[in-house]
């Protein structure tokens, strides 16, 4: 599945918090802090920008992926 280009961090903190489980923490400066307890601890950082960059948005779908056992294509298919 093809990469959206118009993702703002707003809304994929969004996605992951009501989709898979992450939690909203706390918000530093421009990164919004998500985390989770399931399947273990997992926290990641969310720049708050319109739209995120290309590699800055696959890293994180990545990280997401790995840690959660699933293909990146089911993580963009809830956006």
């Amino acid at each position: 599945m093809k990469i959206p280009r118009d993702v703002s961090g707003a809304r994929l903190a969004g996605v992951l918090c009501r989709n898979w489980q992450y939690a909203r923490v706390h918000q530093v400066g421009s990164h919004i802090i998500l985390e989770t307890a399931q399947p273990t601890h997992h926290r990641i950082a969310i720049p708050d920008h319109q739209a995120l960059r290309l590699g800055t948005f696959n890293s994180i779908l990545r990280a997401v992926a790995q840690h959660k056992g699933v293909q990146r294509d089911e993580i963009i298919a809830g956006l």
